[in-house]
């Protein structure tokens, strides 16, 4: 009974009832089969139109610049810190080791100690680039 009520009431309404998946008659308030309203033509109207069509071209030289200008320098950028990485080892590659190295008086000044110990064994200390002199005294 419900069902009927509503395609009557459609039926009066001068809108098409449609069926839905399930099986209840609706009314479609936002229809597609309506045309857009056609805007009188006047100065505020074709500047708002000179406004959203520049907008989509300036829209499409970001997309256009995004995809043939960004991507090829990201991965120029990616080689180029690829090669200065390499070019980093190779040359830490030719010094001497690092118990060799001269420990100038104003590497690892410490006053006083960290509140978690002598900042030499923490969860910082890197052995393969830190080293601890035991004949320094500090």
């Amino acid at each position: 009974m419900f069902s009927r009520a509503t395609a009557r009431f459609a039926q009066r309404a001068g809108t098409p009832a449609v069926r839905s998946r399930s099986g209840v008659l609706q009314r479609r308030f936002a229809s597609t089969e309506e045309k857009t309203p056609t805007f009188p033509d006047n100065a505020f109207n074709r500047e708002r139109a000179a406004v959203k069509a520049h907008a989509a071209a300036t829209s499409d030289l970001w997309r256009k610049l995004s995809i043939y200008a960004v991507g090829p320098v990201v991965i120029l950028a990616a080689i180029n810190a690829y090669n200065l990485w390499n070019e980093h080892w190779e040359h830490w590659d030719h010094m001497p080791p690092l118990e060799e190295r001269v420990e100038y008086p104003y590497q690892n000044i410490r006053t006083k100690n960290y509140p978690w110990g002598d900042g030499d064994k923490t969860i910082f200390w890197n052995p393969t680039v830190n080293y601890h002199n035991p004949d320094k005294t500090q």
